[in-house]
């Protein structure tokens, strides 16, 4: 498995490849984009200058991209999802406590909540169908949804690349930015859960 992401990662469909896995992960969370990502640009450590496959300016651009315009598939889809999905939110704790925080972190002009949830595992998922389910407006919402998808990509591009870079092209680099990437989901989780504590 390993080769065939390696012979993957150093292809010109390893753009559509990381644009498919961004975008469905706001459906499917367990999908690993990031690690997706950071394989890829590990592997643009290693590419030559002649041949450059992947390049890190295209991967970016291709996962911020893919990371915007699944945010807004999944607003659009929660907007129009109708009482079955008001109540499904209502039923849940969880999701009805984070579209309240959502909601008033938005009306307020702190969009840092929807940048922090894009690194915290699943928190895309609950925040983009959070600000369609309370129908948030979408100036509200898709200018932070457009910052966090640049921040999360270039992060992500940019642990895999200086791994790459400093520890060489292996799986070792890999392991290593990836565990950066988890340890950066798992502090914004705690940077999240923070408010909720003080009410």
């Amino acid at each position: 498995m390993l080769e065939s992401v390696g012979s993957l990662a150093g292809s010109p469909w390893i753009y559509p490849a990381v644009a498919a896995s961004v975008l469905l992960d706001v459906f499917l969370p367990l999908l690993p984009s990031g690690v997706l990502v950071i394989t890829a640009a590990t592997a643009a450590a290693a590419s030559s200058a002649v041949a450059r496959v992947p390049d890190v300016f295209w991967l970016m651009v291709c996962a911020a991209a893919a990371s915007v315009l699944g945010d807004l598939v999944a607003y659009r889809l929660a907007w129009r999802g109708g009482p079955r999905l008001d109540r499904a939110i209502a039923r849940s704790r969880r999701l009805s406590s984070a579209q309240k925080r959502l909601g008033a972190a938005l009306s307020h002009g702190g969009g840092a909540l929807v940048i922090l949830a894009r690194f915290a595992p699943a928190g895309r998922s609950v925040v983009s169908l959070g600000a369609g389910a309370a129908r948030r407006r979408a100036r509200e919402f898709l200018p932070w949804s457009a910052l966090a998808g640049i921040v999360w990509a270039a992060y992500s591009v940019a642990l895999g690349y200086f791994g790459g870079q400093w520890l060489g092209a292996n799986w070792l680099a890999t392991g290593v930015s990836v565990m950066a990437l988890f340890a950066a989901g798992a502090a914004a989780t705690c940077l999240m859960r923070r408010p909720a504590a003080r009410e």
